[in-house]
């Protein structure tokens, strides 16, 4: 399996079969666009990047949408679309579609963008996350599920490293994509000179061939976790970092493992603050 996935000219097309797994999919492209083939069995969520005003089609109905400027400029609002729908996108700017195989039918949906974030870690750990489709923000789904997390730069996030591989005594099973935008002081979108770490490794139970990917992320990479933990993102001084989720499994839940040797790190967090910038941020 190709796990890690360097930026490339747009657009971005990771199915299932790409990734030699079930279910999770990512596209990333240019407006206006078209998406038709990517949803042939799948559920999706559309998300404005950096792009507003769009007018979206999805089969028959027609949506507007907000958008934003870029994803350092905050939230945005987003749709759900229905598996096997045909979708296109007018305007101008950067779209991306989440999606995972599905057998449910839920309509499409508008949904506005989510201003309360979560304020996770403490210290150099706290990081930033707007959870719009979270299980617990968003039930609307059938095995699609995604996330965006901001990293002040300087910072660790994904951390302590966690698994949910469905190795062990983990018992939940999802696929997660990493897509990834690095900023700076002044993009509110992605930076070609910033840069920053993932980590993600093999359990030792794991009976698969072992693994240990220490990597330099710049604007625009993807690393594709099948298993293992993963962890940590860590942001560069000067260049925060953006990561986009997208996870999908047999069970509907972003429930996780940690790795026991580092699992005390989440522990010492009741003593520390978090980060003062998380604040400002959203």
């Amino acid at each position: 399996m190709k796990r890690f996935r360097p930026a490339g000219a747009l657009p971005v097309s990771i199915t299932p079969d790409d990734a030699q797994w079930k279910f999770s999919g990512l596209f990333v492209s240019k407006t206006p666009t078209t998406f038709l083939d990517e949803l042939k069995g799948c559920e999706g969520a559309l998300v404005p990047l950096n792009a507003r005003e769009l007018t979206v089609q999805i089969n028959e109905q027609t949506f507007k949408l907000n958008g934003r400027l870029g994803v350092f400029a905050g939230p945005t609002d987003w749709l759900y679309v229905p598996r096997n729908a045909e979708v296109k996108v007018v305007g101008e700017g950067e779209v991306a579609l989440a999606t995972a195989k599905s057998d449910h039918d839920f309509p499409a949906a508008y949904i506005p963008a989510l201003n309360e974030v979560e304020v996770r870690g403490a210290g150099n750990a706290t990081r930033i996350v707007r959870p719009f489709m979270h299980p617990d923000n968003f039930s609307h789904a059938h095995r699609l599920m995604a996330v965006e997390v901001i990293t002040p730069d300087g910072n660790w996030s994904s951390y302590p490293p966690h698994r949910h591989d469905g190795v062990g005594n983990c018992a939940v099973n999802n696929e997660e994509i990493y897509y990834f935008r690095i900023g700076d002081r002044e993009s509110l979108h992605g930076s070609k000179n910033g840069w920053g770490f993932h980590r993600t490794y093999s359990a030792p139970e794991d009976e698969g061939a072992p693994f240990d990917d220490s990597l330099i992320i710049r604007d625009g990479d993807i690393y594709l976790v099948d298993r293992g933990y993963h962890g940590p993102c860590v942001a560069a001084p000067g260049y925060p970092m953006y990561y986009l989720n997208v996870l999908a499994g047999e069970e509907r839940t972003m429930a996780f493992c940690d790795d026991p040797v580092h699992a005390w790190v989440r522990e010492s967090w009741s003593g520390q603050r978090p980060d003062s910038r998380a604040k400002e941020m959203r």
